[in-house]
């Protein structure tokens, strides 16, 4: 009879789970107290930030302007938000510069939030320095007392109010265009007809310069090299797209009006301006609103009609198109223009002889007396 071996024989006992040592217990209770638990917070923690940060708060200062003082802590701005109902809370905010936006700088100005708005939305607002703006236009053909007036009737600006003739002594500084027009007076014609923007804190010299920095911008170097081709200075051509853009009511009509510009200089012929004739009565302050016997008759380097070649400046703002066609006029044979009266859109006729024109004049002057007639 075999036995079995004595090892195998004894009855095997189960073996007992050996405990972790007391010492990696306590490291990975370390771990859980100083790694994982903080990260479980932050986590929650930033989650929650950036849901509040996101959360769209509506409120009733849409139209209000609130002026952040230059000098304001980002604690009192935060304040100030939260009291003019912008901000719903600040602790929020508050954290999330702290932990995201450090090196974040709100800037002071004059702001309007729109309703509903994120509290992320008022701080990239403040840190752009996205101020509250508003709108001003200067129209194509405005001359510089109508640009003075605009200028001085401007309002929601810190600086005092000005006349329109305190503005017209702004608009003599000749500095900001010397290099381009060392014959200038003022800043006719080089104040770009265009909408602008301010705000509170802007002042009319800036809105001046700005319109000066518009037209440089505009009036490319292509265009400066097309004048010297045409051997005329930035003034001249400044000045005959002033009178182009005054005679122009069909844009389509530029090209034809600065060849019969162009035509009657080349010919020596007085260039009959109309508006030059309304501009010399303005500069005298006699303008009556219409073209009277005695305005034709006034001796004035800007009247058209008794001095030979283009007057002595602009005479008004032109638009970007109307020095494009003083640069590049049509190729016609026209050399004189009047409104057309078989239409009623300000549009001309053209006539390149005297006899053609004559005709075109009687025309209209025949439907005007029966348009007196009819009132």
């Amino acid at each position: 009879m075999n036995r079995v071996p004595p090892s195998r024989a004894r009855s095997a006992k189960p073996m007992r789970q050996q405990k972790p040592p007391k010492k990696s217990r306590s490291k990975f209770k370390l771990f859980v107290i100083f790694i994982l638990l903080p990260l479980a917070i932050f986590g929650g923690g930033s989650f929650w930030l950036r849901l509040e940060m996101n959360r769209p708060h509506a409120h009733e200062a849409t139209k209000k302007l609130i002026t952040i003082e230059s000098g304001s802590s980002t604690n009192q701005i935060i304040a100030r938000l939260n009291r003019e109902g912008i901000l719903a809370s600040t602790l929020p905010v508050k954290l999330w510069l702290r932990t995201f936006g450090r090196g974040q700088v709100l800037k002071a100005g004059d702001y309007t939030f729109k309703s509903p708005i994120t509290p992320i939305e008022v701080i990239n607002r403040l840190g752009r320095g996205d101020i509250a703006t508003k709108d001003f236009v200067i129209p194509e053909g405005f001359n510089y007392f109508d640009t003075a007036r605009v200028l001085a009737s401007l309002q929601g600006m810190k600086e005092r109010q000005m006349k329109p003739e305190t503005v017209m002594g702004l608009l003599k500084n000749r500095s900001l265009i010397e290099d381009l027009d060392p014959q200038a007076t003022t800043l006719e014609g080089y104040l770009f007809p265009d909408t602008y923007e301010y705000s509170v804190n802007s002042t009319r010299e800036q809105l001046i310069e700005a319109m000066v920095k518009r037209f440089r911008k505009v009036y490319t170097p292509e265009m400066q090299r097309r004048a010297d081709e045409l051997g005329l200075t930035t003034r001249q051509v400044m000045t005959l797209a002033s009178l182009i853009e005054k005679e122009a009511r069909v844009d389509s009509e530029r090209e034809l009006i600065s060849s019969v510009f162009h035509r009657r200089l080349e010919k020596r012929i007085q260039l009959a301006c109309d508006p030059t004739l309304i501009y010399a009565a303005l500069l005298e302050g006699k303008y009556r609103g219409k073209i009277y016997q005695s305005d034709i008759d006034r001796d004035s380097p800007y009247n058209t009609y008794k001095k030979l070649g283009l007057p002595p400046g602009p005479i008004a703002s032109p638009g970007q198109r109307s020095i494009q066609a003083a640069l590049y006029p049509a190729d016609t044979n026209y050399l004189y223009f009047v409104v057309d009266a078989t239409k009623n859109d300000g549009s001309h006729k053209f006539s390149a002889s005297s006899k053609e024109h004559v005709e075109a004049v009687k025309l209209l002057r025949q439907q005007e007396r029966n348009q007196q007639t009819e009132r």
